[in-house]
């Protein structure tokens, strides 16, 4: 006979099962390792591509801020100078046979810069850019940029064409009536246009200073963007770069598989 009235728990065995803790291993594939690996090297190298970028750029807007520091006069004989150095010279403008580069933007604005060559006094020729002009109503139209011939001294900044960033198809050949349009020309092409053989090694160009007669709108600066610009573009590819080695690691750590009861 039981001592006492409650009902006693009833006891279920209590089974401990071992377990082994899953570990990771580092499994990637031949064919994701390989397209990780050109993918890695070619956001490298854009992001050196940039930087070297970023280095040519400082370079330029330095000969730009150091361009006025002295004014070298130039003549028919006088060698290639730095880009950017302040010139002058002497001679007369040929306003019979100017040259519109097209596809110029200023403020948002298309239209083009005026190129005027310049007889120098003792020989020779020089173009010199007299700044930028609106489009008219219509690409048939042309502005109106008559100069006079007087005897004159012309100062400015020696400078390069303006070329495009991709030169695409064939180029038609330049010819009048004028003034002639014309879409990034290049000296030989405008030589040829001129007939005419003897110019100043000087420069390919001259930037007329803004305080100078006879020119247009004229805002002058190295071309393209500013040096920090090319740094950040380069810092953004290599965080790409870094970004996706660290998915592929991410990725390719696998867990062991649990073995089966």
């Amino acid at each position: 006979m039981p001592l006492s009235g409650r009902r006693q728990p009833l006891k279920v065995p209590q089974y401990i099962v071992p377990t082994k803790p899953r570990t990771r291993r580092f499994n990637p594939r031949p064919f994701t390792t390989l397209l990780t690996i050109v993918l890695i090297a070619m956001l490298i190298a854009l992001g050196r591509w940039q930087m070297r970028r970023a280095e040519e750029k400082r370079a330029l807007f330095d000969a730009f801020a150091a361009g006025t520091d002295a004014t070298m006069p130039i003549d028919l004989h006088t060698p290639k100078v730095m880009r950017y150095r302040h010139v002058e010279a002497n001679g007369r403008y040929d306003g019979s046979r100017q040259v519109l580069i097209d596809n110029m933007v200023d403020a948002g604005r298309a239209g083009y810069f005026v190129i005027t060559p310049f007889r120098l006094t003792d020989g020779g020729w020089v173009l010199v850019n007299r700044g930028w002009v609106p489009l008219e109503a219509s690409r048939a139209e042309r502005p109106a940029i008559e100069v006079a011939g007087d005897e004159r001294r012309i100062r400015g900044r020696a400078d390069n064409l303006p070329s495009p960033g991709i030169q695409m198809g064939d180029r038609a050949r330049l010819a009048g009536p004028y003034p002639v349009v014309a879409d990034f020309p290049k000296q030989a092409e405008l030589a040829q246009l001129l007939g005419e053989s003897a110019w100043t090694p000087a420069a390919d160009l001259v930037l007329l200073d803004p305080g100078e007669s006879d020119g247009y709108a004229r805002s002058w600066g190295p071309p393209g963007f500013p040096p920090l610009r090319h740094i950040g573009y380069a810092l953004q590819w290599f965080a790409l770069a870094l970004a996706l080695f660290a998915t592929y690691v991410a990725v390719n750590f696998r867990r062991d598989k649990e073995p089966l009861a």
